[in-house]
């Protein structure tokens, strides 16, 4: 299997707030996620969907305390993935 090349997907986190999880497969086989909206979201796994997971998981940690910090206004949360 090569390398695969960037792909990214619209997350909708919180509200009207979209996130864009990127994906793109390293040399060495690992997958890296990043939610390039979030400073400091990204996450490796094994397989694409493990790492996409693990960006999301983090991405709702980092909103949390940014609600916790009041740097963020609360929300009705939902979540959905769409292909793009």
């Amino acid at each position: 299997m090569g390398i695969q090349a960037p792909y990214a997907e619209t997350c909708a986190i919180v509200g009207g707030m979209n996130l864009t999880i990127e994906t793109e497969q390293e040399g060495d086989g690992r997958w890296i996620a990043e939610v390039p909206e979030l400073a400091g979201v990204l996450a490796y796994g094994a397989t694409r969907d493990e790492a996409m997971a693990k960006a999301q998981a983090l991405a709702l940690r980092v909103l949390a305390e940014q609600l916790e910090h009041g740097e963020a206004h609360p929300v009705d949360l939902s979540m959905s993935v769409a292909v793009e």
